[in-house]
């Protein structure tokens, strides 16, 4: 049997390398931690698609299409900056704190009982409209809203009639802004959110209602409003309003929503004629 000259591994060597790619993984690592939940995640899809399409109109030899995305890319990589400049501050912001190693403490995204998270949500807009109190509530789903959480109160609390109500009360420190909801629990309340520039929204509506629909036009949230002058609860779904939603076209509505994880609201949208008001 002939004999095999393995080879001699400097056991420095060895440490090292391993030491070098644990932390370069372990990097990795807390980056995509710190993108998830956020647009960027939505954005590197996009750059992913862009990839594959090089490649694929590269290997057809597709030259038009080719030097279209070659352009493109030029764009893109110039804009980088500029889309991930909030991830990148609240890594460099981490990083000064000493909190870019430390474990990730999100909070998970599938909701545990999504029938009384509705049943919960509709009691609590109904019991808001009733005594005409503001009320604004954003379901979180495939795009995440950090951005938008890190800007109310923190809060870990599960989505209750009593606790949403109790949080809109008027003149307490979270009746301004926005609850966030992720899964079935209530993560932030007074969070602050985009508002919409909509030039044909109506100038009867007024800034919970604008950033009801400024939220859903940056992401796929679900917004729900209560007006605090009139007491008409409001949908707010891919920068378009619904108004005048009873308790059961609500229900109705989040169930589609929640359950069936349905593409379009609810049909019900064209059965109310005139009160049905859009962007």
């Amino acid at each position: 049997m002939p004999f095999i000259n393995w080879p001699q591994w400097d056991i420095v060597t060895v440490f090292t390398s391993l030491l070098d790619i644990t932390i370069v993984a372990y990097v990795i690592y807390r980056i995509l931690l710190l993108i998830k939940g956020t647009r960027a995640v939505q954005l590197i899809k996009g750059i992913v698609v862009l990839l594959i399409a090089l490649n694929i109109s590269d290997l057809l030899s597709l030259n038009t299409i080719q030097w279209i995305l070659n352009q493109i890319w030029a764009v893109v990589f110039v804009a980088l900056a500029v889309i991930f400049q909030p991830e990148l501050r609240r890594a460099l912001e981490q990083l000064g704190r000493g909190q870019f190693f430390l474990p990730s403490t999100s909070v998970g995204l599938v909701a545990d009982d999504a029938v009384r998270l509705i049943d919960e949500l509709t009691k609590a807009m109904v019991a808001c409209a009733k005594t005409k109190t503001g009320a604004l509530v954003v379901l979180e789903r495939e795009t995440g809203l950090n951005d938008y959480i890190e800007t109310g109160v923190q809060l870990d609390a599960i989505v209750s009639e009593a606790f949403l109500s109790n949080v809109f009360v008027v003149n307490t420190p979270l009746h301004d802004g926005a609850a966030i909801i992720r899964g079935n629990r209530v993560v932030a309340a007074a969070c602050f959110l985009p508002l919409s520039d909509n030039p044909y929204i109506s100038t009867s509506l007024g800034t919970r209602h604008r950033a009801a629909i400024g939220i859903t036009e940056v992401s796929d949230a679900v917004a729900l409003v209560v007006s605090e002058e009139t007491g008409i609860i409001s949908i707010a779904r891919d920068g378009k309003l619904v108004r005048y939603l009873e308790e059961k076209h609500l229900r109705e509505t989040l169930s589609d929503i929640l359950l069936t994880k349905s593409d379009s609201i609810t049909p019900f949208w064209k059965k109310g004629g005139n009160k049905n008001e859009k962007k």
